[in-house]
């Protein structure tokens, strides 16, 4: 049996069931063991003061080193660009839909003044650069728990993945899906990590998971941050697709108060996937997103 590894919030275990059933559909039978990780246990700060790489996936990646589990499913956003030692990415299944979603009312809807929640540096900074006028504050806590926050009335909307709202089913709660050009998502946004050692034994068996074009589109994605040298809490965003062997991917780094954007976009051979979000990374910094970066991590 095929121990797979997840945090406990009923997304992560949705997305751990969906591999498990695709699993099992090849034969392989698991069983899911529940992880709490630094960032489930600490839920009174916005995610941006925490500043720890790894937040949703250092407790699970010790329990793939230590054997305890023979795969992860994460959330790919929550993955750092750089994995421990040992450990690879196995599997990236096709991606669910990238982008942001508007829950409660439409922006255009929103009055100025009008409360809107968000855990994530990235969309609060392209939302102040939106919507100057709106009152971006922090929401923390699983999906169900931000949603239940917004029906008691503590906001008039949130930023949510919509990717997360359609696995739950949930998308019937959506007022507005935001286009990438608006709202770039973050790094891997929408698709699922599966992890494993590089000489364990769920790496063949995972590998038959793998969507090479998602694939390819996050390497870019996730190519973008490592050159920026960034986490998953920093306001970057990074939106790549692939279609006909071609690759197109875009970047963007946003003051946190919205006042600075920087974008820049490259296309090139998906297998060059990692190269050329390099090298819209290493745009983004000549343009001015080092001063930007610099910034947020107080060294400038």
């Amino acid at each position: 049996m095929l121990i797979i590894a997840s945090r406990g919030s009923e997304l992560a275990l949705w997305q751990a069931r969906w591999v498990a059933g695709r699993l099992a559909s090849l034969g392989y039978e698991c069983g899911i063991q529940i992880i709490k990780t630094t960032g489930d246990k600490i839920t009174d700060v916005p995610l941006a003061k925490v500043g720890t790489k790894g937040l949703f996936t250092k407790e699970i990646e010790e329990a793939l080193l230590d054997k305890r589990a023979d795969l992860a499913v994460h959330s790919l956003k929550d993955l750092p660009t750089e994995l421990p030692a040992g450990l690879v990415l196995a599997a990236v299944p096709a991606r669910e839909d990238a982008r942001d979603a508007v829950v409660g009312k439409r922006l255009a809807d929103l009055a100025a003044g009008a409360k809107v929640g968000t855990s994530s540096l990235r969309r609060a900074a392209q939302l102040r650069k939106l919507r100057p006028d709106l009152a971006v504050e922090s929401v923390r806590g699983n999906l169900d728990t931000r949603l239940r926050k917004l029906d008691e009335g503590r906001y008039d909307a949130i930023l949510l993945a919509a990717a997360g709202l359609t696995r739950l089913g949930w998308e019937n709660r959506i007022a507005e899906i935001l286009p990438v050009e608006t709202m770039c998502p973050a790094v891997g946004q929408g698709a699922l990590a599966i992890e494993t050692c590089a000489d364990g034994a769920g790496f063949d068996a995972c590998r038959l998971l793998d969507d090479p074009q998602t694939h390819a589109a996050v390497r870019a994605e996730r190519g973008v941050l490592a050159a920026l040298g960034g986490g998953c809490q920093v306001p970057i965003g990074s939106h790549a697709t692939v279609a006909g062997g071609r690759l197109r991917v875009v970047g963007v780094v946003a003051s946190p108060d919205g006042a600075e954007m920087v974008w820049a976009e490259a296309e090139g051979a998906a297998e060059a996937a990692e190269e050329i979000g390099r090298g819209v990374g290493a745009e983004l910094l000549e343009r001015g997103a080092r001063r930007i970066l610099e910034a947020v991590y107080g060294g400038g």
